[in-house]
């Protein structure tokens, strides 16, 4: 029970420390001021900056159904998404503490004895007793506790939501990447069935004394060379199969896939304004969450300089208060207040107060420098795709043309003005030519996916 001269010391530490409470104890996080002007860079003349492609579900941008089936299989199964999850969970649970700490603590505590005296009689004593203690939060030690626990669950709700984005686009590339080396194995075995035909067209006219050894030789060697390729390529696509069934927590198996044809993507791009990078890029978001546990942090370290109000009380009956063995039941009542005021681990505190504003500062520069690299993606993958797509355009016009200089080589074999062997050397330049243009294609597709994850698209199921 305080005492007058104790109520009034207390009253008097309770409105001094209020007169000082505006030095950041109750402050909310606001966000600091962040230039997002020309964030992205300088961009192509046909981008769309009224809105983003980062708006499109990402069923609504990848629309090839397997494609859509093994990305919902990723979501349902990843190992790392749910590991994330569960870090989500995790952070909930420490904030539902965080708030039941505002409630006072109750226990219970239940005393019997059983005893017996000389002449025989037995004595039975028991006490039924409850306590509580209830900290008040005048200098705002538990309001930051909460306020820091949410930002936690912020940056682990932002850290799942980042996971997904890159789980969504990793398997997006891989699966185009297995549709890319797909059509280049069709491509490298037609070229190596060109070999074979040129070869054997070679050795006709070296017996007829049209061409010597040395050009079957070399002719040879492009076959080997061609062959030796392909089996790279096979490689690669089981290195990949195997990579992307790690993802869906597979077993190495075959990826049911379609073909790089028959794909369908925006022909034109939409980024929308920069300022959006901060409610929709996940690792922004948890770069801001960091920034506002650091500011609640700040706020906790200042709070340790403020004493600690405990109010305590205790209430129970007993059957025996000590007059007699059988004397009968009473109430026990008692209420107890404490305050704790810091005064020799000053020094202590203002170290932590000084490593908290350090620990803000930091979490501040990353926050910025996040910004920073996510208008570079975006840049980049703006540029990937148009220097791409310019160049998937020529490729599609080499191949038109060296279409029609295979056409015009074999007319002009049938009227015996070219041999065999020039008809098959303009198929050669075609079938690299076309290679060319699948790989341009698939770098094309890669600079969209690059774009969407860049954006922050993905984030929502």
């Amino acid at each position: 029970m305080f005492s007058t001269a104790d109520s009034h010391y207390i009253l008097m530490s309770i409105a001094a420390a209020l007169l000082f409470s505006g030095c950041g104890i109750y402050n909310k996080y606001r966000r600091p001021e962040v230039k997002t002007d020309n964030l992205f860079g300088e961009m192509p003349v046909e981008t769309d900056t009224c809105s983003s492609i980062a708006d499109l579900k990402w069923h609504e941008l990848f629309t090839d159904t397997l494609l859509q089936k093994l990305i919902t299989r990723a979501l349902e199964s990843n190992t790392d998404l749910n590991v994330a999850k569960l870090k989500v969970q995790e952070a909930q649970a420490s904030l539902t503490a965080a708030k039941l700490a505002y409630l006072p603590s109750v226990q219970l505590n239940p005393e019997g004895l059983l005893s017996k005296v000389k002449d025989g009689q037995t004595s039975k004593t028991y006490t039924l007793g409850a306590s509580a203690s209830w900290e008040i939060d005048l200098f705002g030690k538990l309001t930051n506790a909460k306020r820091s626990e949410l930002a936690v669950l912020e940056q682990s709700q932002a850290y799942q939501q980042a996971v997904q984005t890159q789980l969504i686009a990793t398997v997006a590339e891989s699966y185009y990447t297995l549709l890319m080396l797909d059509e280049q194995i069709n491509i490298t075995t037609e070229t190596i069935e060109n070999w074979k035909e040129y070869i054997h067209s070679l050795r006709v006219l070296m017996k007829s004394g049209q061409a010597d050894r040395a050009a079957v030789s070399q002719a040879e060697a492009s076959r080997l060379g061609a062959e030796a390729s392909l089996l790279d390529l096979k490689q690669q696509v089981v290195e990949m199969e195997n990579s992307l069934c790690s993802l869906l927590a597979w077993q190495p198996a075959h990826i049911e896939r379609s073909s790089l044809d028959c794909q369908v993507f925006p022909q034109e791009l939409s980024v929308g304004v920069p300022l959006e990078l901060l409610s929709r890029r996940p690792d922004v978001m948890q770069a801001e969450a960091e920034l506002k546990q650091a500011f609640y942090g700040v706020n906790q370290a200042r709070s340790d300089f403020y004493p600690s109000i405990t109010l305590s009380g205790s209430a129970g009956w007993t059957n025996n208060a000590g007059a007699t063995i059988t004397n009968p039941g009473t109430w026990l009542l008692q209420a107890v207040g404490s305050l704790v005021q810091p005064i020799f681990n000053r020094g202590k505190n203002i170290a932590n107060l000084k490593i908290s504003k350090a620990q803000r500062e930091e979490a501040l520069l990353q926050f910025q420098q996040s910004l920073l690299d996510a208008g570079g993606e975006v840049n980049n993958a703006l540029n990937q795709w148009q220097n791409a797509r310019k160049k998937v355009v020529l490729d599609g016009q080499q191949v038109e043309y060296l279409s029609v200089a295979v056409h015009d080589t074999r007319l002009l074999m049938e009227h015996g003005t070219t041999n065999y062997l020039e008809v098959l050397t303009a198929q050669q330049s075609l079938l690299s030519s076309r290679l060319t243009l699948v790989s341009d294609r698939n770098s094309e597709i890669q600079s969209v996916i690059s774009l969407y994850h860049a954006l922050g698209g993905g984030s929502d199921n």
